[in-house]
């Protein structure tokens, strides 16, 4: 299963480390604590939209190239895993008496 917080944090520790940046100049940069950051680069927490925006502010990476990475590495992720099937009821198991 694709859990998208994962790969959210996949892709934003990918940039700061390309970049050369450490957890603490970012974190000191988009003014969110250090263990939050790595919680989030971990895909441990969700980060709230106006988070993930100061984030990328830091890495001076816009939010949109962000969103098709991650669309990108999950497509990648779901090619692999298994298909998810979901139980379908039957007509039977949709009547439902009148008595």
């Amino acid at each position: 299963m694709v859990l998208l917080r994962e790969e959210l944090g996949d892709v934003l520790r990918d940039a700061r480390r390309a970049q050369g940046r450490t957890l603490r100049d970012i974190s000191a940069t988009a003014s969110v604590s250090l263990g939050y950051l790595s919680e989030i680069e971990r895909g441990e927490k969700e980060a709230s939209s106006e988070l993930l925006a100061s984030i990328c502010t830091a890495l001076e990476m816009p939010l949109s190239i962000v969103f098709t990475e991650v669309a990108q590495r999950a497509r990648r992720a779901e090619r692999v895993s298994a298909p998810v099937t979901l139980p379908v009821a039957t007509h039977s198991e949709d009547v439902v008496s009148a008595a």
